[in-house]
């Protein structure tokens, strides 16, 4: 927050610095699980906030669902909309972990504020992460020490299977299997 009073203080002075800003188009191709979609080129927001402001990229490949919104909100509050930049840029915060969970969920509302996005649906999505996105922070993280990955493969060919989806599905198989049980991972199309 100090950030902004410094650069709206050097705004008033007549000092231009570079606010807050998406640096370049988002591009995504949707995955065949209906739900889950990769991007086609890196993207990369400025954030300024504290105490790491800086460029996040968020690269080629990368694996997102936008907005995690349980089903019955998505009438006020789907998971697409003026706010999917941002959504992706916080997806990706909170599958690196390279800042702190709190400075992710602040470039995330700072990212909406960037984008306009309605007072009321900025505090609702903001309010929404900070008390339920603990348990998505601390999943990736478990996923992430297993070997999980949110990055589609190179060649993958269509119709893919996100791939942090397919190995999500493989290990609670392989820990709730029962002897003689097919693997819904062979139930999958295979990617090439």
């Amino acid at each position: 927050m100090r950030e902004y009073a410094y650069w709206i203080q050097n705004e008033r002075a007549g000092v231009k610095r570079p606010g807050p800003d998406f640096l370049d188009r988002l591009i995504v191709s949707p995955m065949a699980d209906g739900f889950t979609w990769y991007l086609e080129e890196g993207f990369r927001y400025r954030s300024l906030v504290e105490p790491n402001p800086g460029t996040i990229t968020v690269v080629q490949r990368f694996e997102t669902d936008f907005a995690s919104i349980p089903s019955p909100l998505t009438v006020l509050l789907p998971k697409w909309s003026v706010y999917g930049p941002a959504a992706v840029v916080h997806d990706w915060l909170y599958w690196e972990q390279t800042k702190k969970r709190a400075e992710a969920d602040a470039v995330f509302l700072e990212a909406m504020n960037t984008l306009n996005v309605p007072a009321w649906k900025r505090l609702a999505l903001f309010a929404g992460v900070r008390i339920f996105g603990g348990w998505a922070w601390w999943e990736n993280k478990r996923l992430k020490l297993l070997g999980v990955t949110r990055m589609r493969p190179p060649r993958a060919t269509w119709p893919a299977f996100p791939t942090w989806h397919r190995n999500r599905v493989s290990l609670a198989s392989w820990i709730t299997r029962r002897p003689g049980s097919v693997s819904p991972l062979k139930r999958l199309p295979r990617q090439k």
